[in-house]
């Protein structure tokens, strides 16, 4: 017998919003974990908002947006309130009932600056590593460093000369005036950090990963891993200067707690003198690839077993960031600025570690 094809709208709805959320969805430990970070950090959140004035939006939910746009790749805060109108899992995340009001996109905007300009991506990064810390999850002998390229959001036309300085080539051959996505052929010409700066993200850098690849706007995101269950345990974004990866590796190692000699493995690139000097310095072992050249790691490291493991552990970073380059936000930022790009940044590690909790914790 074929149904009927009523479409009478109920005025009242007796099932709510957790009894329609599925016991085993993966949001729901996400979540679980994220109210526990949260729950911790409202002393932080009473010490950057007013006591009077007109109620903004809650931190708490602020916070649990910016999740749910990196878990479900949404590309702009419009969408997300959209999102947010209809979608009743979207709904019972953040915190929003049935027939609360969804807020205007610029306001979620204005919201989001303020977060921006607070260390509270950084506070709610430390707050899910203490979790897993306590669940028994971290390493705290043996870790890995590594560098990733991160596109900036800027177009290789914005790259023109600095100040004072003009092009070599004629004009009439870069541009044709006109529009606002002019014409440009900058082939032949010779551009560099030195000489060029991009109008549209200045602190953006014109860097290469290796040879034969092609030069992009980028900056440089860096992330240390515990060799345990490959959770980040820290992470930050620097200008792509070339020589941003080493430096990096040192300032997250040197933020290590504790006394005690820890192993940190990485690859090729960190067989530098310098690099290798500093970590002995800091009681940390180099278990660092060695190069085919100009290798600084001899055999009193490699003879150990410990550098086989580091060898096959570290490659587990690679993971951080092939998550949050195709699932997160980070294959090509959405913001300008090295701080905005950082807060986005630690989001993302926070998310990757809570995804990653959930599966370690079910298990």
């Amino acid at each position: 017998m074929k149904g009927s094809d009523t479409q009478q709208e109920h005025l009242f709805s007796f099932v709510s919003q957790e009894d329609r959320i599925p016991k085993e969805h993966p949001l729901r430990k996400i979540k679980t974990i994220a109210n526990n970070a949260l729950r911790e950090m409202s002393q932080a959140f009473e010490k950057i908002y007013a006591r009077i004035g007109r109620p903004s939006i809650a931190p708490e939910k602020l916070i649990r947006c910016l999740l749910l746009q990196i878990l479900y790749k949404i590309r702009s805060e419009r969408l997300l309130m959209e999102q947010l109108e209809y979608n009743l899992l979207f709904r019972w995340f953040v915190g929003l009932s049935m027939d609360d009001q969804v807020w205007d996109h610029s306001v979620f905007s204005k919201n989001r600056e303020r977060f921006i300009d607070s260390d509270l991506a950084h506070q709610f990064f430390e707050q899910v590593k203490e979790q897993a810390g306590k669940a028994g999850l971290l390493s705290d002998e043996h870790f890995s460093v590594d560098g990733t390229l991160i596109e900036a959001w800027a177009s290789m036309k914005s790259f023109t000369a600095k100040n004072d300085q003009k092009d070599d080539s004629d004009d009439s051959k870069n541009a044709n005036s006109g529009g606002r996505n002019e014409e440009v052929d900058f082939h032949g010409e010779k551009r560099s950090n030195e000489t060029h700066q991009s109008t549209t993200d200045p602190e953006s850098r014109l860097y290469k990963k290796g040879k034969g690849k092609e030069s992009r706007l980028s900056y440089m995101g860096h992330v240390l891993m515990e060799n345990r269950n490959g959770l980040a345990v820290g992470g930050c974004v620097s200008t792509a200067t070339g020589k941003a990866e080493c430096e990096a590796a040192l300032e997250l190692v040197d933020e290590i707690d504790g006394q005690h000699r820890i192993t940190v493995g990485a690859d090729k690139k960190f067989d530098e003198k310098n690099f290798v000097f500093k970590l002995r310095e800091m009681k940390a072992t180099p278990h660092v690839a060695k190069k085919i050249t100009g290798k600084t790691i001899d055999g009193r490291t490699m003879r150990h077993d410990g550098y086989g493991i580091s060898m096959r552990k570290r490659k587990r970073i690679e993971e951080i960031f092939g998550w949050m380059k195709t699932i997160g936000s980070m294959r090509k930022v959405k913001h300008r600025g090295r701080i905005k790009i950082d807060l986005n940044f630690q989001l993302n590690m926070s998310a990757y570690n809570m995804v990653r909790m959930g599966n370690l914790l079910k298990a």
